[in-house]
């Protein structure tokens, strides 16, 4: 059990550097035994995410593979994407599955609620598991058509091996899938 901290307090919040995407915040901070120390960190936008498991009545996975300008190559991963104002993450969800593989889920069940560098990020992601699924495509905001890749569930711990299968958030999505499959 972690002792109880007080929260250093803010001194000063800036606008460092920002993009057309990211803004850039330095954070100077006064610790409760006196140290100060300038953090810096994406400026929070409030809106968070979604990454969706989902699981074929064949006892498939569905994966998608897209590029990904951060590591400059084609990544197979799960869909995912940001929540849009006034909608719910199951919502989200759902919509994500419309969008990039074609496919609805009657049964989405959260997972957990995961951060990615919470030193740098405050942008929250809940993970679901979608099963039951029924056929409905939705338009997506994606440059090029995704590339759909089934995998048998029976062979998902092979996935951890695969080269383009390098993302924490859908490998803790996959060994949550799976734990919560195996009940």
């Amino acid at each position: 059990m972690a002792a109880d901290h007080k929260k250093p307090q803010i001194l000063a919040t800036e606008v460092v550097a920002q993009s057309q995407l990211f803004k850039i915040e330095s954070l100077d901070l006064r610790f409760s035994n006196g140290v100060e120390r300038t953090y810096e960190r994406m400026k929070p936008s409030g809106r968070h995410a979604v990454l969706v498991v989902p699981v074929t009545a064949d006892g498939d996975i569905l994966l998608i593979r897209e590029y990904a300008a951060g590591t400059e190559r084609y990544e197979l991963g799960f869909p995912k994407g940001l929540i849009d104002a006034g909608e719910s993450a199951h919502e989200a969800a759902n919509r994500e599955l419309k969008e990039e593989i074609g496919f609805g889920a009657h049964q989405l069940q959260p997972l957990k609620e995961v951060v990615l560098a919470p030193s740098y990020f405050s942008s929250r992601m809940t993970l679901f598991l979608a099963q039951d699924l029924y056929p409905e495509q939705l338009e997506g905001d994606e440059p090029e058509p995704l590339e759909i890749v089934r995998w048998p569930l029976s062979q998902a711990e092979e996935l951890l091996t695969h080269l383009d299968f390098a993302e924490a958030r859908s490998i803790t999505a996959l060994f949550l899938a799976l734990k919560h499959l195996a009940k």
